[in-house]
This record gives structure tokens, sequence and C-alpha cells, in this order.
């Protein structure tokens, strides 16, 4: 894995927003609306993190493989990449990217125990099988860095430990909409923290001042209730 953000493929990947909620071709065809589009990843980013609750794998995994499946309909659309089959796809290929390899066929199981809709009903080969479209989509790039990491050591630097869980919380939140397409971790995790001293009634003016990063960016960011403040509604 690539150790520096700036020189890692992700950071090739950034996309601007506009380029991110577009419907394909195919699925305004079948009547998908943007609306629609947003919601559907949205429910895929659940059915993600609920399975993985049940094979037990770190957050880590969660969130890289949420990170695909976005990166997956940036490129792809719904009607040749089923969101069913793509979700649980993208959680098989991330735990092996992040080395928390979970078989198949477990993957199988507990999506039958979990769904009893038909819909959702696939077998390890067509998981296998949309593995190398998924692989196809992301270009074989599967570095992702996330803000987890940046966030540990700004609430150090912030003496913001007490505020751990909270804006660790913010940081899931934010995998609901598609800011780690848009955005390098760091000025994600940078809100989420800004966020926090808002909630606990921090005075932590000075600290951002001292930061060399363009808070105007990280404002804007904050402020744009479609990206980031929507999670609060869900």
């Amino acid at each position: 894995m690539a150790a520096n953000f700036w020189t890692s493929s992700h950071y090739k990947q950034l996309l601007d927003p506009e380029d991110v909620d577009v419907v394909h071709q195919m699925d305004k065809d079948r009547g998908i609306t943007l609306e629609d589009f947003k919601l559907i990843k949205l429910h895929m980013a659940n059915y993600i993190a609920r399975l993985a609750q049940h094979v037990k794998v770190r957050q880590r995994v969660v969130a890289t493989a949420i990170t695909y499946m976005r990166r997956v309909y940036v490129r792809r659309s719904m009607t040749d990449c089923d969101p069913r089959l793509v979700a649980p796809t993208c959680l098989y290929l991330a735990s092996k990217a992040e080395e928390s390899t979970v078989q198949a066929r477990l993957l199988v199981f507990y999506i039958k125990k979990l769904y009893s809709d038909e819909k959702f009903r696939y077998e390890i080969k067509e998981i296998l099988e949309m593995e190398m479209k998924v692989l196809e989509a992301l270009n074989y790039y599967l570095v992702v860095f996330h803000p987890y990491r940046a966030l540990s050591q700004l609430l150090q630097d912030a003496g913001m430990n007490d505020a751990t869980q909270l804006t660790w919380g913010l940081v899931n939140d934010t995998y609901k909409m598609d800011l780690i397409l848009i955005h390098p971790p760091h000025l994600i995790a940078l809100a989420c923290i800004y966020i926090a001293s808002a909630q606990m009634d921090k005075e932590n003016t000075a600290w951002f001042e001292e930061l060399r990063v363009d808070m105007n960016v990280v404002c804007h960011l904050i402020s744009r209730p479609k990206q980031f403040t929507a999670f609060l509604d869900y």
C-alpha cells in the first residue's frame, strides 16, 4: 500500500462533485432518478455494514468496501451491475485488500440468513464473477486512504481525545455519501472535528487557524447540506 496519500492512486482518482452523482443512461431508461440513485447507494452502504457485522470484520474493511461500491457506480450502471450483488462482492474484495479475508461461502450463508427475498440470493460463483467486473470498474486500483488515521492524530494534536467516539461516529456517517470520492481524508477528518467542537462547545478557533490547510474548504464541505450534514436526516 502506498505510504503517502498524495502519491497514491486514491489521490489521483479524486473527483469533482458533479462527476459523482451522475445517473447512467441505461438506468435513466429504467426510470431511476438522481434521488433513487443516491438512496440505492445509501441502502447498499447499510447492507455492507450489516453484513460486515455478521462476518466480523474491522470498520476499515467496511469503509473500503463502501468506497469500492461508490467508485463502481461512477463508471458502471446499476442495470449492468446489480447493487444487491455488487455490495457483498465489494465486501469480499475489501476483506482481501485489507488483509482480513472473508470466505465467499460465509457471505453467501449470511446473505441467505438475513434476506428472504430471492432477489438477494446469490451463489459463490456469482460473487466471484462479479469480483472481476468490480476489479475492472476500479481499474484494479484497490488502495483506499480513510480519515480514521488522520482523525486520531488530529484529535491528539487538538487535545480532544475525549471526542474520539463522537468524531469516529461522524466519520462512519460520511460513508453514507460520496465524500471519500471527492475530498482528501484529512479534510473529512477535520470537518468531523469541526462539527464535534461545535456540538461539545469546544473553543478550537486558534488550533484550526494554525493548521496548514485551507479552512475555507473545510467550512464549505460541512456547509453543503446535500453533501455532508444531510446524513443527520437519515
